[in-house]
């Protein structure tokens, strides 16, 4: 099979699979550039409540297929830092199932998911020191946020791997699971945030990343969506909520 993105959609949950076997699921020029279009159809289809991202086999991604981006290493970058956006503007919660090696590109998109919840054997690592590429500097800062500016800097100077315990430890991954119980605990969280409010989480990812222009707006969105009432009722009643208010909308960056 030629190196692809993989995707299917079940329970409101769509998975995205990077395969690429051969190359330990190396993100070729081709799959960079397909993930913004496929994000943009994820993110409009009503059935999708939440994303999971993550590689084919045992290893989630090595990175760039260092073989097909012989071109313009600027040109290259531009692919990735694209994709990276898209994943980053999806409009639903996102989550990286982490195993095995996530380098370079590849932890450049698990950086970009909401959340990272990893199988204990899974390594880290950010690696353009390595060949001698500026990482950009949308990259840099999201990686930054996440672990802060020293471990950034150990990471981006020195291209070294780091393992699940560290990685958890620093602010990189959410959660680190015992052998086996990745792909178990990533449907079991899924279906929880698929059950819960869109709305909630929408302007919650907005606010969380910095957003600060639209408190009127989702204020609005609350006020006619019936997700509170609707909310408030299910927990008088002990019951599931029934939340209708739907996120959609294009990951294409302006």
């Amino acid at each position: 099979m030629e190196p692809q993105l993989l995707h299917s959609v079940t329970d409101g949950v769509a998975t995205v699979v990077i395969h690429h076997p051969a190359k330990r699921n190396a993100m070729t020029a081709g799959m960079w550039a397909a993930l913004p279009p496929l994000l943009d159809t994820l993110a409009a289809d009503p059935a999708v409540r939440t994303l999971v991202l993550t590689g084919e086999g045992g290893t989630f991604c090595a990175g760039a297929d260092i073989s097909t981006l012989r071109g313009s290493a600027d040109e290259a970058q531009g692919l990735a830092v694209r994709a990276e956006d898209a994943l980053a503007a999806f409009p639903k919660p996102t989550l990286a199932a982490v195993r095995g090696h996530c380098v370079g590109g590849g932890c450049q998109l698990a950086a970009a998911c909401d959340l990272r919840f990893a199988d204990e054997g899974a390594l880290f690592g950010i690696t353009p020191a390595k060949l001698g590429i500026v990482y950009a500097a949308s990259s840099t800062r999201r990686l930054v946020s996440l672990v802060g500016p020293a471990t950034a800097k150990y990471l981006l100077f020195s291209g070294e791997l780091i393992d699940a315990e560290r990685a958890l430890r620093t602010g990189l991954v959410d959660e680190v699971l015992p052998e086996g119980e990745l792909d178990k605990r990533a449907a079991e969280f899924t279906r929880v945030l698929a059950a819960r409010s869109q709305l909630t989480q929408a302007a919650a990812k907005e606010f969380a990343d910095g957003r600060t222009d639209r408190q009127a707006y989702w204020a609005e969105q609350a006020r006619g969506s019936g997700d509170t009432a609707e909310g408030v009722a299910a927990f008088l009643e002990r019951r599931q909520p029934h939340f209708t208010w739907a996120a959609s909308g294009s990951t294409t960056q302006g």
